[in-house]
This record gives C-alpha cells, structure tokens and sequence, in this order.
C-alpha cells in the first residue's frame, strides 16, 4: 500500500503542490515535551525548493512551538492529504530550521513565494525542510471535503502591523519568544524587514 519516494518530483510534487492545506508535527527531546501539530494554508505559502528540499512560510500567530522545536532538534514531519480526487497522503520526514529575517539565506528564498503578499500576514520566518524520508500511502479513510477559499481572517488582523508593532505584538505573547515547554522560540525583537529582497517584503505597512 505504501511507498518510498527517492525525490519529490513528477506526480508527487503535482499532488503537494495542488493541495489547499498541509499539516507540520515537531516535538522537543523531552519524553514529557509538548508535541506539537500544526495546519498550514494560505495560497503561495509553501514551495518545493528542489527534489530534497521544500519550504513554507511562518507568518505571525499566538505561538512559535515550530520554531522552537526545530531550533532544539530540527525534527519535523510534514503531511499533505487528498480532501478530493483520487485518495492519497504523502508525509515528508525530514530535518528543518527556521530562517530568520537577517540571515543572508533569506533573499535567495524569497522568490519561491511570488505569488502572495507577505506583508499582509506578518511574515516572521521561513521553514526550510530537507527530506530525508518520503513516503505516500492511501488515505482511504480520508474524507472527501470542498475547499471553498482561503479565509481572509489572518490579513485583516496583520496587514496594519508594521516591523515595529509587529515586534510588540510578539512580545505580549507568553509562548513567542519561548515555547511551551521553556525552549527558545522566535528571537525579538524581530530583525527589520529587507528593503532589497525579492518579492513583496518591501511593500511592509505602516
């Protein structure tokens, strides 16, 4: 029933890439850590980088568990599952890391996002993951569901941020700059926003 794939390529990039939403699960080292599990959407947010590598982005929200755990152990798993058409999920097991705003990685990441504007959602990271286990399996326990769009719920809130408020916001959450379980989460105050990067970053509201 299941399979491993080599590479993320051909029809499996295809069903990745065509899905609405995808699902992150990270977990710190600690046996009596928080596991944490996360849905990911937003059309643009996520990019297959090469055959080994994808990437998605980390916009603002009420906690940073993705980050933290990653900057810990840098284990995630990333699963994708058919709400239509032809019953599948894929999962991407892999090594991951947040790049932050600052490090020189970030305007050669950019570009793989051009088809949204980052500055309506309070872009905070990048999550470069590095597959080193891909498998597939069938889903037929999956049910079948519509997507209807994407809400609009998220760039209403963050598109009036700017660096600053954004970076003040961040720090009256209790689990942003740390996690859940205490481990280190996402740095502030955050780094300015690049002026010359690619992409819509230099469209930040004020």
């Amino acid at each position: 029933m299941g399979r491993t794939h080599e590479r993320i390529s051909g029809r499996l990039r295809e069903f990745i890439e065509a899905q609405p939403i995808f699902f992150t699960a990270t977990a710190p080292l600690s046996g009596s850590g928080t596991v944490n599990l996360s849905p990911k959407g937003l059309s643009g947010s996520f990019a297959v980088v090469d055959e080994l590598t994808v990437a998605y982005l980390d916009f603002a929200g009420s906690n940073a568990e993705t980050v933290a755990h990653l900057r810990e152990n840098g284990r995630i798993t990333l699963m994708w599952c058919a709400f239509a058409g032809p019953p599948n999920i894929v999962r991407v097991h892999g090594r991951g890391e947040p790049v932050f705003r600052g490090d020189p990685r970030w305007s050669s990441l950019r570009p793989y996002f051009p088809n949204i504007d980052t500055s309506l959602h309070g872009l905070r990271a990048i999550i470069l993951v590095h597959a080193d286990l891909i498998r597939d399996t069938c889903g037929y326990a999956v049910p079948l569901m519509t997507y209807d769009g994407d809400r609009d719920l998220h760039a209403k809130r963050f598109s009036r941020e700017d660096d600053a408020s954004l970076s003040a916001y961040f720090e009256k959450k209790e689990f942003i700059a740390s996690s859940l379980d205490g481990l280190p989460g996402l740095p502030l105050p955050l780094p300015p926003t690049p002026r010359n990067g690619a992409g819509r970053d230099n469209a930040q509201r004020s």
